[in-house]
């Protein structure tokens, strides 16, 4: 236990960092709450994140940030520039759908 309280510290700062970074032309990407109507489907992302470091947890908050900044990343790929989550974060992983709107 005395091993392990020096390191808590860094844990916990480290629980609070951000790792993901937007790429160029995934900020133009838009997202919604639900599916747009009159947009061409693209496709579905799957992207994942640590959500916990050493046995404690990220903030969800930061997580879910992350998480939606990777999905960004994904759609210009796609040829993509709207997208929407197909269901809540769980265990670090959540799911996109990717849609082109022309805007």
């Amino acid at each position: 236990m005395r091993k392990l309280l020096p390191t808590l510290p860094l844990m916990l700062i480290l629980s609070g960092c951000t790792w993901v970074h937007m790429a160029p032309g995934a900020s133009a990407v838009k997202v919604l709450n639900a599916a747009p109507q009159g947009c061409e489907k693209r496709g579905e992302v799957e992207v994942s994140v640590k959500h916990s470091v050493a046995f404690v947890d990220r903030n969800a908050l930061k997580v879910r940030d992350e998480l939606e900044t990777l999905a960004r990343n994904e759609a210009p790929g796609l040829q993509a520039d709207t997208i929407h989550p197909l269901a809540p974060p769980a265990g670090g992983a959540q799911s996109f759908a990717a849609w082109r709107c022309g805007r």
